[in-house]
């Protein structure tokens, strides 16, 4: 249990400034998401069952009236008082105990994955209000430069350098820069409704985000670690709940043995006088409850063992589900840094085209038409690189989700 513990604490890459923020977000979702609640209570409760488990049957009492009293030599049968106890046979409630442990070992993991997939939510949504942020930054700087560019166009216009036309271009240009940042403060509410509810807390509170994100060189990512995670680590449990199971099950077909203490109050024979006149009688009874007809227990060992092998089956094919997942995590995280570094070249190059345009202006010999598809390139590429860091930590979220890097 403490490996597991350990294993369900995710850090992720706490060495970026948005560390200290986003961890908080992970730590209030844990305590607050409903969720996670109701899995606790569902913790909760196996584990009370499992302190049921090792109860006994309830003890029978019993009592009767003889109705037409039974003449005995040392008298006549009033009552009749029984009390038994049954009981199972030698192991039989520390396999029950077992089993019941067993079962609580697997709502813990149901748990544990659901903590996970919480984090690995707030986590990627986290990063997708990131990204959003700073493209309306960036569409915000490009609609002012357009309006720089505005203004040059003006100007020209009033000396021949430039017409109507190119003006009303550059306006276009800005609606639409506009229409494009008003939708995406559009999603983002959605997005923070979204991130807020994850906390089940008020929708419109706002979310803190880091300044700024930056591509690490990333690491070595031990594929072994798989082995422990707990979703796989759950369908061991399930596998060690069916042993128990059949353990319980063998258990079962042994006898099962009662004691008892019957009673019977014995009234005075009147006008005789010996030793044993009204002697109650009490009787002490063993009892067997014996298996005869034991089918059901030979079909459950069946059905235990076929479970198993469906369990093995079943882990093997969750294994390479999640093997694949992260093998496309990582190489998607390796795109991600391609992507942000060609486009920093591109950025650059980009940026010096401009300059070069905007230096003819002094010449007069600016052309708007290429100045619009410059800022326009310059625009995709900017976004583009956001995007790409966006899809960089998203994915270092999977690995994390998966390996507990």
């Amino acid at each position: 249990m403490k490996k597991i513990v350990c294993t369900c604490i995710v850090i992720f890459v706490a060495t970026f400034t948005q560390g200290q923020s986003l961890q908080s977000y992970l730590e209030e979702a844990e305590a607050n998401n409903p969720e996670i609640q109701a899995f606790e209570l569902k913790y909760n409760i196996s584990r009370e069952k499992s302190e049921q488990a090792d109860a006994l049957p309830n003890m029978e009492l019993s009592a009767g009236v003889f109705v037409s009293e039974p003449e005995t030599r040392t008298g006549a049968q009033k009552a009749r008082f029984s009390v038994r106890q049954m009981l199972p046979w030698f192991g039989t409630l520390t396999a029950r105990e077992g089993y019941a442990n067993a079962l609580a070992e697997v709502d813990y993991l149901d748990m544990v994955i659901v903590k996970r997939k919480l984090r690995l939510s707030v986590a990627q949504s986290y990063y997708a209000l990131y990204a959003n942020t700073k493209i309306q930054q960036v569409l915000k700087r490009n609609i002012q430069l357009l309006a720089t560019y505005e203004k040059l166009a003006l100007t020209a216009v009033e000396v021949g350098n430039a017409s109507a036309v190119d003006v009303l271009k550059l306006q276009i240009r800005q609606n639409d820069l506009q229409a494009q940042s008003d939708i995406l403060k559009q999603e983002f509410q959605s997005e923070t409704s979204q991130f807020n509810t994850l906390l089940n807390r008020d929708t419109g509170l706002e979310v803190a985000l880091a300044d700024t994100l930056e591509i690490g060189t990333g690491k070595e990512i031990d594929q072994a670690t798989l082995n422990v995670h707990p979703e796989l680590e759950k369908y061991d449990k399930l596998y060690e709940s069916v042993a128990q199971s059949e353990i319980l099950n063998q258990k079962e077909t042994q006898p099962g043995f009662g004691l008892g203490l019957d009673y019977i109050p014995v009234a005075e024979r009147p006008g005789m006088d010996f030793s044993d006149n009204g002697k109650d009688v009490v009787m002490p009874m063993v009892s067997f409850s014996i298996p005869v007809f034991n089918a059901k227990y030979k079909s459950r060992s069946v059905q235990n063992e076929l479970r198993q092998q469906e369990l093995s089956a079943q882990k093997t094919n969750r294994r390479n589900m999640l093997e694949s997942s992260l093998n496309t995590a990582i190489h998607s995280r390796e795109a991600a840094r391609i992507q942000f570094e060609t486009q920093q070249k591109n950025l650059r190059q980009a940026k010096d085209a401009r300059d070069i345009l905007i230096k003819n202006y002094e010449t007069g010999t600016i052309n708007f038409n290429e100045i619009l598809d410059i800022q326009q390139l310059q625009l995709k590429f900017e976004i583009q690189q956001i995007r790409a860091v966006e899809n960089y930590y998203a994915q270092m979220a999977i690995i994390n989700y998966l390996t507990n890097g």
